[in-house]
């Protein structure tokens, strides 16, 4: 049994002192006054620091180097995966960007291959796109952009056998019935690069899509003859988005006044990619982000803690909320919130040290450090 005690212990709900989290192999089983920590329990000294539910990423590309859909390899997971941990984030859907079918096939058995052996936080596979609008691509292939068929829906669902976690399309390129049997899979379906009016926008949230895609990046934006997605996000009363809080896809005023309007609707992604020479995305690092070699904004260059710091020293958001967005809102998002997001007993030990700077000092996955 590991015992964290002598820091502020971030519950999910409530910052807490003079009180200790008892570990015991992947699961915290209790939390209790310092005093009664058991003589038996290997004490674990925070000095101060904080004690938080380490971090969610919904959307990443890759990390260290290596980015998953050109390198296809448990290399490139792996990289992936000490990038999020270094950044105090445990669990991660590897995102894959518009590209052909065929290479969409190899990266869903990489990623069945790679959960069957190594035990990490790969939670399974983000596909954003091809079936998103031509005209709000971004930085996606032309070429590969197109609506589904049902037959190729069922193709990559069959073939992934549940790998598939999350996928982020246009409503409006998609019918129905490709977006009721993507939920009927349970996928997450997230709107974005949409160019959806308002009333197609909520229309597909009140149909079933729980979820927006980076929030003002890639959609029809808010305007006072046309509120288009960003308009049907904010006004509706249960649906999430993610936001990339970098400064640069989105204003730090941007993320402030969003924050205001939608509350614990709004999670946080870093959306980060990395340096690439090679294939079908060539990533380039611009000193805050990374563009195609035509200068299109193509990724960010955040880690979880960095869009956590953003948030409170530059969008004016509680250090406790901000927490919320890296962890417990993304939890509820994909459905996780009762194992991981929160210091609670029965929770997934997945825990984040950080000092008073907001510097990760330690991580620990499945009451196992990482750091």
């Amino acid at each position: 049994m590991l015992a964290f005690y002598n820091g502020f212990i971030f519950t999910g709900d409530a910052f807490t002192a003079e009180k200790a989290v008892l570990v015991e192999g992947d699961r915290i089983v209790n939390i209790i006054p310092t005093a009664e920590v058991p003589l038996t329990a290997e004490p674990y000294d925070l000095k101060g620091a904080f004690l938080v539910p380490a971090f969610i990423d919904l959307q990443i590309y890759g990390g260290n180097g290596q980015l998953f859909s050109q390198e296809l390899t448990a290399d490139a997971l792996l990289a992936t995966d000490a990038y999020c941990v270094s950044g105090g984030c445990t669990r991660f859907l590897i995102t894959m960007a518009t590209n052909t079918i065929e290479l969409f096939l190899q990266g869903i058995e990489e990623v069945k291959k790679f959960q069957q052996e190594n035990n990490t936080g790969l939670l399974g596979l983000h596909l954003e796109g091809p079936y998103i609008n031509p005209v709000k691509r971004g930085a996606h292939i032309l070429n590969c952009v197109k609506p589904p068929t049902v037959d190729e829906v069922k193709l990559l669902l069959d073939k992934a056998e549940g790998v598939i976690k999350m996928m982020t399309l246009a409503p409006e390129q998609c019918s129905e019935e490709v977006i009721q049997l993507l939920l009927d899979n349970s996928v997450l379906v997230s709107a974005g690069h949409s160019n959806a009016s308002y009333q197609q926008a909520t229309a597909a949230f009140n149909k079933g899509i729980t979820t927006a895609t980076h929030l003002f990046n890639a959609m029809s934006p808010l305007k006072s003859r046309e509120p288009g997605m960003v308009g049907a996000i904010y006004d509706h009363a249960t649906v999430y988005s993610s936001i990339v809080c970098d400064g640069v896809h989105t204003d730090f005023a941007a993320v402030s006044i969003s924050k205001k309007i939608m509350k614990e609707r709004l999670f946080l992604i870093t959306d980060a990619v990395t340096e690439t020479t090679a294939g079908a995305y060539q990533h380039v690092f611009q000193q805050d982000r990374y563009t195609l070699p035509d200068g299109t904004l193509s990724g960010s260059s955040l880690s979880m803690i960095k869009a956590v710091r953003n948030c409170v020293q530059h969008a004016g958001i509680a250090f406790d909320e901000a927490i919320r967005m890296a962890s417990l809102y993304p939890a509820r998002v994909a459905n996780l919130d009762q194992h991981f997001g929160k210091i609670e007993k029965g929770c997934t030990a997945d825990l984040t040290v950080l000092d008073n700077k907001m510097e990760v000092k330690n991580v620990f996955r499945n009451g196992r450090w990482c750091i």
